[in-house]
């Protein structure tokens, strides 16, 4: 006699699919959430922090702007989190006043933010308009 399986097979969970400018903007939020932490580690290291504040301060803000930006490369598919990536972007700038050194961090991460951003959404804009011709050419 055979056994009956009353087990249901569940459909495998259909991704979501991500754009250009979702997957270049979480890409490079991950990257630069590392470089975030090691310019935290770099204040703290070159004591650059004023006197009356506590050079543990620079991990400390070091590692909350690295887990912001992780937070946000996963959820660049909302507008705000491109706005607040813009934001996260100028923090960089910021820790500029106490390591100079980040001002060629937030130019070349910026620059790569930027391109992520603008460059990704035209791209997914192409992709969309070349998508409708595509249908409309096959009558669906």
């Amino acid at each position: 006699m055979e056994r009956v399986s009353a087990r249901k097979t569940a459909a495998p969970r259909v991704r979501r699919a991500r754009g250009a400018q979702e997957s270049l903007a979480s890409i490079v939020l991950v990257f630069e959430s590392i470089v975030a932490f090691l310019a935290g580690l770099a204040v703290f290291g070159l004591q650059a922090l004023p006197a009356g504040i506590g050079q543990w301060w620079g991990i400390v803000a070091g590692s909350v702007i690295a887990v912001l930006m992780m937070l946000t490369a996963g959820l660049v598919r909302h507008r705000w989190a491109i706005a607040f990536g813009w934001v996260l972007q100028l923090t960089i700038v910021v820790g500029a006043i106490f390591v100079p050194a980040l001002v060629l961090v937030a130019l070349i991460f910026g620059a790569m933010w930027a391109y992520a951003t603008i460059k990704g959404a035209s791209l997914d804009r192409r992709n969309a308009r070349l998508a409708a011709e595509a249908e409309q050419r096959n009558g669906d």
